[in-house]
């Protein structure tokens, strides 16, 4: 096997409290806002869930929104993830953005959003992604690539010159946090990381240690 030789120095920047905003969502948008033209896909992020039986699975989903509530994104109701979620509604997310030498750590608890919302975002999607929805019944097995691609033209006849509907399965998740952490990499690996905790509708931070 070969080895991995670790010899990347992070020296791009430094993150100090004094640069923290109070609220870590304000802190993320500037940070995000950062990324946007700098990093490919800068909304990919890791979402890590786990079943009744501690059983941890963690995959890449887009988020779609984020504001003082926490961060959204949209899934299958039917998927693996989304009943994890309802099994088990503490969640983690991660962003890792290598351009910007940058990593942030949310915890929280994932709630379905309403319908209302859920038909909103849905209406604006790509006509050809509305089709998907219908026709992917994700996290379950299929025979072939010839099974999704009949599905999808199955699809695509029935709503052929129709606007498509929502499925009742598809919608979306808030992940409401109770810990967020910013984490920018140093040189000689001591890497600059804050962490704030809600405590009484309060938002505490502190440093720590790499």
């Amino acid at each position: 096997m070969k080895k991995i030789v670790d010899r990347f120095d992070y020296d791009l920047m430094t993150l100090s409290k004094s640069d923290l905003e109070y609220s870590p969502i304000n802190q993320f948008k500037k940070w995000f806002n950062e990324a946007v033209d700098r990093v490919v896909e800068p909304n990919a992020m890791v979402l890590s869930t786990s079943d009744q039986n501690g059983n941890i699975e963690s995959r890449v989903v887009l988020l779609k929104e984020f504001n003082s509530r926490g961060f959204i994104f949209y899934t299958n109701y039917n998927s693996l993830k989304a009943q994890n979620l309802f099994m088990n509604s503490n969640v983690s997310l991660c962003f890792f953005w290598a351009d910007l030498q940058r990593q942030i750590r949310i915890n929280g608890i994932a709630k379905k959003i309403s319908q209302k919302k859920s038909l909103t975002y849905f209406n604006s999607r790509p006509r050809q992604s509305q089709i998907s929805a219908w026709a992917s019944q994700q996290s379950h097995l299929v025979f072939d690539r010839c099974e999704l691609e009949n599905r999808f033209k199955y699809f695509n006849q029935k709503f052929d010159g129709k606007k498509i509907k929502k499925p009742s399965f598809w919608g979306g998740f808030n992940v409401n946090p109770k810990s967020i952490e910013f984490w920018q990499g140093r040189s000689n690996r001591l890497h600059d990381r804050f962490k704030y905790t809600k405590k009484n509708s309060k938002w505490l931070i502190d440093r720590l240690a790499p």
